[in-house]
């Protein structure tokens, strides 16, 4: 891990920007803290410069109640190389979408590959973020790609807690995959996504293995997350990391 550049943001946060070999990621904790903090992954649909508003916002939220924070660019978002067969599935997807073709090939060419590239490299950031003075375990996961959120909760040891975001495609056999998940799970679902399989994310929370398991579920489109989900999320987090 390289660190690239660093500020204090307003409220004290000190905001570093790295890289994990190619990989950009940022990296937010406390302005001055006793001990070491629990860390927080925030996961996110691609493209750092572009989610850059949000993700501090949420970093800050998090910085606030007591954690570092963290996140990593996925392939072929932002400014690393695009995927031909990435970007092709997208395409297929769109126009599926818009004549209602079957779906379900298509995502497992758009997904299943972003998980086996993407997962291995957001451990490898958990290696590095994990070293450094000042951040410690337990590790939660916050939002992005619910799909890579499922298969990083099953391989990765180290993942204690996650807050999960039932807003995009999953691949059946991620469902599968579902069952092994044993960590504490909080899940968002929003009942008028237009872009999210509804029946889908039911079936998926259905086939998660914790034995705690909570989902929320909201009237409202994609971007319409009630604010006081980030309040129940933080309570959630404090009794699984903390």
């Amino acid at each position: 891990m390289r660190f690239t550049a660093e500020q204090r943001l307003d409220d004290g946060v000190l905001e570093r920007e790295y890289t994990l070999g190619e990989v950009p990621g940022i990296l937010w904790t406390p302005g001055s803290a006793t001990e070491p903090a629990p860390l927080i992954l925030l996961g996110h649909p691609g493209g750092l410069r572009k989610m850059y508003p949000r993700l501090v916002a949420r970093a800050r939220g998090s910085v606030a109640e007591g954690y570092a924070a963290a996140t990593l660019e996925l392939p072929g978002s932002g400014d690393r190389p695009r995927s031909a067969v990435a970007e092709q599935a997208r395409a297929d997807l769109r126009r599926a979408l818009g004549t209602g073709e079957p779906l379900e090939e298509i995502v497992d060419r758009l997904v299943l590959p972003l998980a086996e590239q993407a997962v291995p490299e957001w451990q490898a950031a958990l290696d590095a973020l994990l070293a450094l003075p000042g951040i410690r375990g337990p590790v939660g996961l916050a939002g992005g790609v619910i799909a890579l959120g499922v298969r990083l909760a099953v391989v990765e040891p180290r993942l204690a807690a996650a807050v999960l975001f039932a807003g995009s495609f999953v691949p059946r056999s991620i469902v599968e995959e579902a069952r092994q998940v044993t960590i504490p799970l909080h899940v968002l679902l929003q009942w008028d996504d237009e872009g999210n399989d509804r029946q889908l994310a039911l079936d998926l929370f259905d086939a998660f293995g914790s034995k705690e398991k909570t989902l929320h579920a909201n009237m409202g489109g994609h971007t319409g997350v009630p604010q006081f989900e980030g309040e129940a999320g933080n309570r959630f987090f404090a009794r699984h990391l903390k």
